[in-house]
């Protein structure tokens, strides 16, 4: 009995690919997030992490292949529909309006998921409304005390925090990460690595990330890129030791 019958697969990738001109960043990528986990994908620089990431977050259509969202073809959909099927990219909305403060950064992603973002006759009740909803997504990101400041005036650590924040209101149950701790100095990444753990329970996180320290604490299953394919997925003990992998890392390949 296959244990790959019997899982259950939030975001799955069949044979995709894409190609520019004649060039092929990504080609004939499958790729199984099962759901409840939290899956790294990786790579050398021009492995084509970027390309396929985009792809799985529709800001590109595939050339090839299908993508699936809980077994249903989303290949061709818009990332806007996608989103309102529970499948959403942080970062991407970077919601974080700087002159605004962190409790109405999170309280106008509110807005949007209700539907009511510009609605700018509705009344102040339902604005205030919101603002339960809001104090506890700050809360759980650890920014409640922050809530009247400037989202300007936040450290970058707890910018991130703010835009995780913003995704959390949009109630996804996928998630995609698109490099959460890039640029960060040691001080900042733990906070954020234990916030991604905190933020997955009940959700599925694909993530990408190029440090492999966070991917090792993070992830329960890791799929490498190189040169758009596939070289391997497995646990971080079984990638980590995998000479391909070493060598693929240690030789590097030329940014793309």
């Amino acid at each position: 009995m296959s244990d790959d019958k019997e899982t259950v697969h939030a975001l799955e990738a069949r044979g995709i690919g894409k190609h520019f001109g004649s060039f092929w960043a990504v080609r004939d990528v499958d790729l199984k997030v099962r759901q409840g986990s939290i899956h790294a994908l990786i790579g050398p620089n021009g492995a084509g992490k970027t390309t396929c990431f985009n792809l799985l977050t529709k800001t590109l259509q595939p050339s090839t292949g299908q993508i699936l969202l809980n077994g249903h073809d989303i290949s061709r959909l818009r990332t806007s529909e996608v989103a309102r099927r529970g499948m959403v990219r942080s970062f991407q909305i970077s919601a974080i309006f700087p002159d605004m403060t962190v409790l109405e950064n999170v309280r106008v992603a509110l807005q949007s998921n209700h539907g009511g973002a510009w609605r700018f006759w509705a009344p102040l009740s339902s604005i205030h409304g919101l603002n339960a909803r809001a104090e506890a997504l700050l809360d759980d990101v650890g920014l409640a005390d922050a809530r009247d400041l400037k989202a300007a005036e936040l450290s970058y650590g707890k910018k991130r925090a703010l835009e995780i924040a913003t995704t959390l209101a949009l109630d996804p149950q996928v998630m995609l990460l698109d490099e959460p701790t890039a640029g960060m100095g040691h001080e900042d990444i733990e906070p954020i690595t234990a916030l991604i753990r905190k933020v997955s329970r009940g959700r599925t996180i694909l993530i990408v990330e190029h440090n492999l320290s966070v991917v090792s604490t993070l992830s329960d299953r890791i799929t490498v890129l190189q040169a758009g394919q596939v070289l391997m997925e497995g646990t971080y003990a079984e990638v980590s030791a995998d000479e391909r992998v070493i060598a693929a890392y240690m030789g590097g390949t030329e940014d793309a």
